[in-house]
């Protein structure tokens, strides 16, 4: 994919430019990806602030991925 960064006067990255040729190919293979927006519901952006915030109060309190995914398998 031959895409083009769009900085502006500092140098920071801006945007990046998809050839239309590479947007309709990812178009037909990603379906919804010119969906401008996605409505995601209040009580799931409150539960992931809330669970954002838990985890910055105690990050010793996480678990790695591998550990959760066992734990849950065993109570299966």
């Amino acid at each position: 994919m031959s895409l083009q960064f769009i900085a502006d006067s500092t140098g920071k990255t801006t945007g990046v430019f998809i050839p239309i040729k590479e947007w309709i190919k990812m178009k037909s293979k990603y379906k919804g990806i010119e969906q401008d927006e996605i409505d995601i519901p209040l009580w799931q952006m409150n539960e992931v602030r809330n669970r954002l915030k838990m985890y910055e109060n105690n990050p010793d309190s996480a678990i790695d991925f591998d550990k959760a995914m066992d734990d849950i398998e065993k109570e299966l």
